[in-house]
């Protein structure tokens, strides 16, 4: 039995609903609830029980949700805090990723395993700033020097990725691409200039009295910027995430004074709210399940894939921020810079719809996605809680104890507890190669915390 439209969005609608309460219930498992919305997708949609099917409304729903993902992206991105030396280290960082991974898919390619190394080695270099953020927020892990690193790694991570596809997957001439490129950007920057100048008091008083109206002119005008550069991204043949993602940032200089937390609250309560669960939600009812099981070597392929997104991402993460970050910070920071999954859908789609890539490379890319959704945030903060702990802050002046903002979110495992070790080959690789069984000296690390390493799992403090 196949559920008319109106039906389908109906059951959409109650999957968004149960997917934070099943997350709830996961209780230290943590699992996010998108990937309860994409594994409930596949059990709704044709690969199982086929009693959702995706029309033309639920798609075109479904890419106003990715859209919107993308502007949530930018509309969180705080340049202030990422430019300098965070942009720095992950522009460079991702550079790696995309040479690393470009080599590994052309070996792909050689054997026969894939059919296009350019096609590959994108999906391989993305990180989901997107879908880490409402994870991040949630683990208390967006505040201090280690969520700058993060967000800076996140943004990089999506927004290189989204330029790669424009230039190396475009199909017309490359110098008309990078002039239709070239124009976009100069638009984009008008409009965050225009947007980042002071708005005149009565400007501001105008807006403020319609803040809570039923006319929402904030949300509004922030609306008509995000169609207004998706649309031009449209006309130029770029894509339209490109758009989106800018548009965030134009909305972000824009939106200012008083009521800045209430619009941006109102805009995240569209896309979390009702948009983005639609995204993922559909993506997992067309996801195909078949062409993973069509044949023997499809499943394996999953793992490949999820251990290759942890090497192109992760490994730059581990050579460069060695001196930049506590080494415990290391692996967790490599861990979430190997998430990625809407790109991932975008990119596959687009190879696949190209004859660039085969069915069974995408859906055990997108699987490879969904996994490291699910297992690389919750490695993550695990390792945290195993390798962090605090010293009593030092007194401020007052007599009370002074916190610093950039102290780990995450309370550390008292040493009395058992710890629990993570069998992973890919993460042991990657804990050796950061480092994490040496003592560390301290350095760069918080005031107030020291980082205790423990040698073979002995509970007797090294000498530091």
């Amino acid at each position: 039995m196949t559920l008319s439209t109106e039906a389908t969005l109906v059951l959409i609608g109650i999957v968004a609903a149960i997917s934070p309460i099943l997350a709830e219930l996961t209780g230290r498992l943590a699992i996010p609830d998108v990937v309860l919305e994409i594994a409930l997708g596949i059990v709704i949609g044709p690969a199982v029980l086929g009693i959702a099917h995706p029309g033309s409304v639920i798609v075109a729903l479904e890419e106003m949700g990715l859209s919107y993902l993308m502007f949530l992206a930018g509309l969180e991105l705080d340049l202030p805090r990422i430019r300098g030396r965070s942009l720095q280290l992950a522009t460079t960082g991702w550079m790696i990723s995309l040479a690393l991974a470009l080599l590994i898919a052309t070996a792909l390619t050689v054997i026969g395993t894939v059919l296009d190394a350019i096609v590959i080695g994108l999906a391989l270099t993305t990180t989901a700033l997107g879908t880490l953020l409402p994870i991040l927020r949630d683990a208390g892990l967006f505040e201090g020097h280690f969520g700058s690193r993060v967000m800076a790694v996140g943004s990089v991570g999506e927004f290189a990725p989204i330029l790669a596809v424009a230039v190396l997957l475009d199909r017309r001439n490359p110098e008309t691409t990078a002039v239709l490129l070239f124009v976009f950007v100069v638009v984009a920057v008008l409009a965050a200039l225009v947007a980042a100048r002071p708005h005149p008091p009565k400007l501001i008083r105008f807006l403020h009295r319609h803040v809570h109206s039923s006319a929402q002119l904030p949300v509004r005008i922030s609306v008509l910027l995000i169609l207004g550069l998706v649309f031009l991204a449209f006309r130029l043949g770029l894509d339209v995430l490109l758009g989106a993602f800018a548009a965030g940032i134009v909305v972000k200089l824009f939106v200012q004074g008083e009521d800045r937390k209430i619009v941006t609250g109102k805009l995240e309560a569209i896309g979390f709210g009702f948009l983005v669960p639609i995204f993922f939600i559909v993506s997992g009812m067309q996801f195909d399940l078949h062409a993973l099981f069509a044949t023997p070597m499809g499943l394996l392929r999953v793992p490949l894939f999820l251990v290759l997104l942890l090497v192109v991402r992760g490994a730059p993460a581990l050579l460069l921020y060695r001196g930049d970050l506590p080494r415990y910070q290391l692996v967790p920071l490599a861990l979430l810079a190997a998430t990625g999954l809407p790109l991932i859908v975008v990119i596959t789609t687009i190879g696949v719809e190209e004859g660039r890539m085969r069915p069974v490379n995408a859906a055990a890319l997108v699987a490879a996605g969904m996994l490291s959704v699910l297992l690389y945030p919750m490695i993550a903060r695990m390792w945290l809680r195993r390798a962090s702990t605090r010293t009593p802050p030092p007194e401020s002046d007052s007599g009370r104890p002074e916190v610093e903002k950039g102290s780990p979110a995450i309370a550390p495992r008292p040493s009395s507890c058992p710890s629990r070790k993570v069998n992973s080959a890919p993460i042991a690789v990657l804990g050796l190669l950061a480092g994490t069984g040496e003592c560390s000296t301290g350095a760069g690390m918080p005031a107030g915390q020291r980082l205790r390493c423990y040698s073979s799992g002995s509970p007797t403090p090294r000498a530091e």
